[in-house]
């Protein structure tokens, strides 16, 4: 289960680099259109604020796991390795207790603009969930993979610096 929490993360990852290499891709056609052939674009604008939002959370669980995630190292330069242990155990709890609170109230507010038919205020008025849709999703992949980073550290894993994590 573990291997295939960790496939899944890494897929979502490729996906969220391939959406903001797409983003960089559509920006470039609306500076093309715009610039020069004075014919701007309706949809880009929406269409990259779509892709960069799920591929932010999308990224999460990733960063996650190469525990790339900010970090204060001032204190945990001198711990030994039973503290630091201690320390990750408690931040990845953290990380699944909040995670888990807006994955659940991420799909209430999905539920509910589906239910409501919200849709955006842009010319294309498109649903919203489809935005919203990424917060449940990017945060229960983030729990899911916090769940598998304790779990490796349970079972013997020494806790790993970003510097020190293999790819």
């Amino acid at each position: 289960m573990i291997r295939f929490i960790d496939k899944i993360t890494r897929g979502a990852a490729l996906l969220s680099a391939w959406m903001l290499f797409g983003i960089g891709l559509i920006i470039t056609y609306e500076v093309v259109m715009r610039k020069v052939f004075n014919s701007p674009t309706i949809w880009v604008d929406e269409t990259a604020r779509f892709c960069l939002i799920w591929a932010i959370y999308l990224a999460g669980a990733h960063i996650l796991k190469k525990r790339e995630l900010i970090t204060v190292e001032l204190f945990t330069v001198s711990m030994s390795q039973n503290k630091l242990k201690f320390f990750e155990l408690f931040a990845l709890a953290v990380i699944v207790f909040f995670s888990s609170i807006a994955a659940y109230k991420g799909g209430q507010v999905v539920v509910e603009s589906i239910e409501l038919g919200r849709k955006t205020s842009s010319m294309l008025g498109v649903p919203k969930w489809i935005t919203e849709g990424s917060i449940p999703v990017g945060f229960g992949l983030l729990c899911l993979q916090a769940v598998v980073e304790i779990v490796k550290l349970l079972k013997g894993g020494e806790v790993v610096g970003p510097a020190e994590h293999k790819i």
